[in-house]
């Protein structure tokens, strides 16, 4: 499997405090890659660098040949207005064809495909005409990640995506996101702060940690200093 992102020896700041020092780590084709870690260890500073909206201080982030901004779909953590966006789903759906669009004025026959493709690949047929701002959370989500799968079938990058579901949803949550991996082969990179679960889904774990990160293997993880520590198996 090709190396999708390539990251050297990246340093950032927030608010002129450091919060990520000399981080390398590497993003390959298939991977299921958990970034973890204690809140303010710099989990969203580093994905936004991923997604090439703020520069590294230090280091540099290579980006594949084959692979493209329109290859890559992103499901951010929810606002509060965002829960209550009066469109419907398909709508929402849909949008997730923006940056495909170009300069086109209307969505193509093909992008309305591709909605109605992703729509039922995460079984939302049903909820196709219902309002946005109706759904649960659980539905929401599921929404949301089908915009995100529109606006990219290679990488998806994913903040939080349980964060406040009931412990089924989340399970079905972790599951579809689990098959997309390992069924569709997509590239999944998910921001946790559930090292458990993380270690149960994912082949890849980075914890960011202010005194030293760590990147590997799932395995390796579980197996190092680090890992023991938050399993509690010291």
């Amino acid at each position: 499997m090709g190396v999708l992102i390539e990251c050297k020896e990246l340093a950032f700041s927030y608010e002129d405090v450091d919060v990520i020092k000399d981080l390398s780590f590497t993003i390959s084709e298939g991977d299921y890659l958990c970034i973890v870690g204690e809140n303010g260890s710099g989990k969203s500073t580093l994905t936004k660098g991923l997604l090439g909206l703020k520069s590294p201080d230090k280091g540099k982030i290579i980006f594949s040949d084959n692979l493209k901004k329109k290859d890559i779909g992103y499901l951010p953590q929810q606002t509060p207005a965002q829960k209550d966006f009066p469109a419907s789903v398909f709508e929402v759906v849909l949008s997730g064809r923006l940056n495909s669009r170009g300069l086109r004025p209307f969505y193509s026959k093909a992008d309305k495909m591709t909605a109605h493709e992703n729509i039922h690949k995460l079984g939302i047929e049903e909820l196709m005409k219902r309002s946005y701002r109706d759904l649960s959370g659980g539905q929401q989500q599921r929404v949301l990640l089908a915009r995100a799968l529109c606006a990219g079938k290679k990488l998806l990058f994913l903040d939080e995506p349980v964060t406040g579901l009931d412990p089924i949803v989340t399970e079905e949550m972790y599951r579809l996101i689990e098959d997309l991996n390992k069924t569709d082969k997509i590239t999944i990179v998910m921001v946790s702060h559930d090292i458990k679960s993380a270690a149960r889904y994912a082949t890849h774990i980075l914890h960011l940690n202010s005194e030293k990160s760590f990147f590997g293997t799932t395995q390796q993880y579980i197996n190092s200093p680090l890992g023991q520590y938050f399993f509690g198996e010291v």
